[in-house]
């Protein structure tokens, strides 16, 4: 059975922190999704709930940069419902409803042999500044080209406390 994708509500986050303290070795991430809602940071989220149980999670931040930009993470998904796709059908939903909602690019930090598969490029990123540049910052234009291609971008201050 697919699991329901959908905009979590309040009720949801104590679920939603449980999934990120499972899917990674420290409570980091959970805390960083608990830091970009109390910002107002967040801008895109979305849950996979199968049966009524959260199992997986999303979340694209608002970047500071000069054109719409989000950063794509943290995304945790339950052990016990890893290698089922589900991280890759919330991960595509979000990207669609930022193209939906205006934004130009997403930006990601993580393995390029994973993130590729959704478009993300490592050469798209290369001309920006970031205290994240390097071969794991990855970049996608969500309308065909990226709106620049140099120039400084940041993440959300609550990534700072990641570094």
């Amino acid at each position: 059975m697919n699991p329901t994708l959908r905009t979590p509500g309040p009720e949801n986050h104590a679920a939603i922190r449980r999934v990120h303290l499972e899917a990674f070795p420290t409570a980091a991430e959970a805390d960083l999704v608990e830091r970009l809602r109390l910002d107002g940071d967040a801008a895109i989220e979305l849950v996979a709930d199968r049966a009524g149980d959260v199992i997986g999670h999303v979340m694209l931040s608002r970047m500071r940069a000069a054109f719409p930009a989000l950063g794509l993470g943290p995304v945790g998904i339950l052990a016990a419902h890893r290698g089922q796709g589900v991280a890759d059908r919330l991960i595509r939903k979000a990207l669609r409803r930022a193209r939906e909602g205006g934004w130009r690019a997403v930006f990601v930090l993580g393995d390029p042999a994973y993130y590729c598969r959704f478009g993300f490029r490592a050469e798209l990123a290369a001309g920006f500044d970031c205290a994240w540049s390097g071969p794991y910052l990855m970049a996608l234009p969500l309308e065909g080209t990226m709106p620049a291609t140099t120039g400084r971008i940041d993440y959300a201050p609550a990534f700072a406390e990641l570094g």
